[in-house]
């Protein structure tokens, strides 16, 4: 049994999906731990023994390396230890696992920080500030763009074979219209959007903890976007 510690964000979902797509059930193989991040649970003493970066998701496998347990943060690690324990989500051969790495690093590194950013001063920084807007905004387009251009010419982002590239890619494409973008303008994009959201194993990790998320508050907005809350006493 793998423990969960997640919220229906774009990185936990990319948790949900990959544990599906590889196979491990919900109930039978892994269960959810709910971290509200808008009650600054990420933020307790218990969860950054398993997340030193007080960020969600982090997993705890009891069955880890030699049999032993195992506690993982960051969605990129996770998706890589998933796909190694499982064998599924990434190619065997050599050239191309890293065809496929390289698209999951372009995921961590540049759509999830530049789109985060992009939601971030669109919908939610206190103050409209014209030239975050129209920085990120445009950084998003231009990932698009990239997108776009690749998946012209190629199935999935890895290459040949639906990846972790793809897992980790999808759920940060889900809310296109908070980040400035019309997907009709990307039909390549759009096409692979699509085809990734007909899955089953997508759709059942979609609905892990969908009832659990509500609507940002001013308390909540404070806690995630500005100074964490003070520790109890």
């Amino acid at each position: 049994m793998i423990d969960v510690y997640s919220w229906p964000t774009p990185n936990g979902h990319k948790v949900h999906i990959a544990l599906e797509e590889c196979g491990l059930r919900l109930g039978r193989d892994w269960r959810v731990h709910p971290i509200d991040i808008g009650r600054g649970e990420q933020f307790t003493p218990e969860f950054l023994r398993i997340s030193p970066n007080n960020k969600i998701p982090a997993i705890v496998d009891a069955d880890g390396p030699h049999g032993k347990p195992i506690a993982l943060f960051e969605s990129g690690a996770i998706l890589l230890y998933l796909a190694s324990k499982t064998g599924k989500l990434l190619p065997r051969g050599e050239r191309q696992r890293w065809e496929v790495l390289q698209w999951l690093m372009f995921q961590v590194g540049g759509v999830g920080p530049m789109l985060g950013q992009a939601h971030h001063f669109r919908l939610y920084a206190p103050q409209k500030i014209d030239y975050a807007i129209e920085r990120y905004t445009n950084e998003a387009r231009r990932l698009y763009g990239v997108m776009e251009r690749r998946l012209q010419r190629s199935p999935w982002l890895g290459g040949r074979s639906y990846s972790v590239a793809d897992v980790a890619t999808f759920p940060w494409i889900r809310p296109w219209h908070n980040q400035g973008v019309e997907l009709d303008d990307y039909p390549a994009v759009r096409a692979w959007f699509e085809r990734i959201a007909a899955r089953p194993a997508v759709q059942r990790a979609l609905q892990v903890l969908a009832d659990a998320r509500k609507p940002l508050d001013d308390k909540a907005r404070q806690t995630l976007f500005g100074t964490p809350p003070k520790p109890s006493a």
